[in-house]
């Protein structure tokens, strides 16, 4: 097991993220500029993400049923 899998406060780059949540670097960045993504660090032009942060976007889309999905989408 790597140190990042065990550190929730690990920063880790935007390929890396995008590894994790089994999403292309393209679908992160383009929810990021969308607001849909997991919350993010800006440094000047540099993106990181908390490992921290991606369990928590996981847990907050985990679902039971595709009406629950569509539920969570209609909400604010």
């Amino acid at each position: 097991m790597l140190m990042i899998d065990r550190d929730l406060d690990a920063v880790i780059n935007e390929n890396l993220a995008a590894e994790i949540l089994g999403l292309s670097t393209r679908t992160l960045q383009a929810w990021r500029i969308s607001g849909r993504g997991p919350n993010f660090l800006k440094m000047g032009r540099t993106v990181r993400y908390r490992r921290r942060d991606l369990v928590q976007f996981q847990e907050d889309h985990v679902a039971s049923s595709t009406s629950e999905v569509d539920v969570k989408r209609m909400k604010p």
